[in-house]
């Protein structure tokens, strides 16, 4: 297998180089000198309170040390990556909170092997000198049916121990009751993950292999394969069968869970997932768990403890009351606990109406009156024409973008020809125009559908009150002018514009023609716009997306000139027809 390459200056010196950049960026952190142990700046802020300390292998970051700081932990301990710390630099971390006059030590510690060896050396070790150490186990993984020896694994519920903990040390609790309190609490945490990928530890290959369509579900955070390996299915099937599992009560290890119960909710970034994922994840997560009548008082998303680059997902549930809500929502300075609301999820309002404007159109009442007939004429024949030319502009559009330009003015044809069939065509000049502008804004897409919009928004206001052939050519000179201010585009730039400037510019004979000369200033403008457009194969692109091709690539006409002059030749074409 391939070892995958990562952004480090060395795979020895990574852990270290890592810590000192959290602290670089964190004054509220610093390093404890000669060990892999995170502190907070204000020791002296522990005196006469509970120090918490926790900590394991790197690669799980922001875990343990995004956690330091006042409201969390007190330091946390670092080993090499996916491997537990050693007992002297757990030791060590003891030591200086105790000298910095904490009254106790907590170790919060995963249920791995390693950790719970090294963590309980140093445990014991600190109390042969003397000091007030306890230790708790967080073993919140739902993956196993039947948990050997070993117990279940300690995964993303260790940081929301964290932060019940810190919440109660900084309120000056006392040691006893803060054991006592959180593992409580943490036997109603259960964790379970999804991967689409494994993961690579530096220098090494991938830790085990999954086929392109494959995911693993119930894996651990150190690379381990899972319980069951399935075909990817979409995000709710995933998130429905990872809650499924872990409240299955015939499962030793599941979370008992029922409808009336109340939760905290936590979508933990296994490393690799985009942010967009993250959030189709969550808002699954939310539905799946209220439609079981469990509400969600809380909930986070992000990377909390991560399995370095692994493209996977675990969902943590806690099941909580009203004073586990109330630590869960304490303050904190830890750089790694995100800004958290302090209200329900399940329960309040998600949408707002948008505000809805009358339309002054008729909807489907009443008869169309001859210059309505017409614009419905016009409208049909340039809707035929574009969806004709569907791949002749497709084809056009693969050499300077990505093959779309057809696509798109189709599926502004199809939508227009759906709104004809129905829809009465208002006579104003204006309302058409508006309508039009709407119709393509929401269904044409892309920076066509707006700049088309552009045109015909600014195009209406002139027509609101005379339809003139001289308001006519206020109108095409203003859609013009909006979409070179907006569109930043200028005639000569390889764009539409180079076919529809030359035509309204031709238009502008609108203003001074004699009655009934107005179709052979239009069949001129028709003629400018083809000329233009076809011209824009000896042309530079300025503007667009093709102005980031290589203007030896581009030697056919620009895709959009061509169709606004074939629009103008539609419009021509069913105005003579209709003479």
């Amino acid at each position: 297998m391939e070892v995958h390459n990562k952004l480090l200056n060395s795979v020895e010196g990574c852990v270290d180089d890592a810590l000192l950049g959290l602290v670089c960026l964190n004054p509220g952190l610093c390093q404890l000198q000669g060990q892999r142990v995170v502190l907070r700046s204000d020791l002296s802020s522990l005196r006469g309170r509970v120090a918490l300390l926790s900590g394991g292998g790197s690669g799980h970051e922001p875990a343990h040390t995004g956690y330091v700081g006042r409201g969390m932990l007190s330091g946390a301990v670092a080993g090499d990556v996916f491997s537990s710390p050693p007992p002297g630099s757990i030791l060590a971390a003891i030591r200086a909170v105790m000298e910095a006059g904490a009254e106790g030590v907590l170790l919060i510690v995963k249920n791995y092997t390693g950790d719970r060896l090294n963590f309980g050396l140093a445990l014991e070790q600190a109390r042969s000198e003397g000091m007030d150490v306890a230790m708790v186990i967080i073993a919140d993984d739902c993956a196993f049916t039947e948990p050997g020896k070993a117990g279940r694994r300690g995964l993303c519920g260790t940081v929301l121990i964290h932060k019940l903990a810190g919440a109660l040390a900084e309120e000056g609790r006392p040691l006893v009751e803060i054991v006592e309190r959180v593992s409580r609490a943490a036997q109603h945490i259960g964790t379970l993950g999804v991967s689409l990928s494994p993961c690579c530890l530096p220098g090494a290959c991938p830790t085990f292999t999954l086929a392109a369509d494959q995911m693993e579900l119930g894996l651990g955070i150190h690379g381990e394969v899972g319980i069951k390996r399935s075909k990817i299915a979409s995000a709710d099937e995933v998130v429905t069968m990872m809650i499924d599992h872990m409240t299955d009560s015939s499962s030793q290890s599941h979370l008992p869970l029922k409808a009336g119960d109340s939760v905290v909710l936590v979508v933990n970034n296994l490393g690799g997932l985009s942010c967009l994922e993250m959030a189709v994840v969550a808002g699954s997560a939310v539905r799946s768990l209220e439609s079981r009548g469990v509400s969600v008082a809380r909930g986070i998303s992000g990377s909390f403890i991560t399995s370095l680059e692994m493209a996977g997902v675990s969902l943590t549930l806690m099941v909580t009351d009203e004073e586990l809500l109330r630590l869960f929502d304490a303050e904190t300075a830890a750089p790694a606990w995100p800004i958290t609301g302090r209200v329900p999820l399940t329960g309040r309002s998600r949408t707002i109406q948008p505000v809805q404007k009358e339309s002054a159109e008729a909807e489907s009442a009443g008869t169309e009156g001859p210059s309505a007939l017409l614009s419905r004429r016009v409208l049909q024949q340039v809707c035929s024409s574009l969806l004709a030319m569907q791949e002749e502009l497709d084809e056009l559009d693969r050499a300077a973008g990505d093959g779309d330009c057809g696509g798109t003015h189709a599926r502004a044809a199809r939508a227009i020809q759906e709104w004809l069939g129905g829809h009465v065509i208002p006579d104003c000049p204006a309302q058409l125009l508006s309508s039009l502008a709407g119709l393509v804004q929401e269904r044409m897409g892309g920076s066509s559908g707006a700049l088309y919009s552009l045109f015909l928004t600014a195009a209406a206001l002139p027509l609101r009150t005379q339809s003139t052939p001289a308001a006519w050519a206020d109108a095409l000179h203003a859609g013009i002018e909006a979409m070179k201010r907006y569109g930043g585009a200028e005639p000569g730039d390889r764009t539409m514009l180079d076919a529809l400037c030359p035509a309204v510019q031709e238009l502008e004979g609108l203003r001074s023609s004699p009655p009934g000369g107005e179709m052979k200033v239009l069949e001129r403008a028709v003629q400018q716009a083809e000329l233009g457009a076809e011209l824009t194969r000896d042309l530079t692109a300025r503007a667009g997306r093709a102005s980031y091709i290589s203007a030896a690539r581009l030697r056919l006409p620009d895709p959009g000139a061509i169709a606004v002059a074939a629009i103008l030749r539609a419009v021509l074409t069913s105005l003579k027809s209709g003479a």
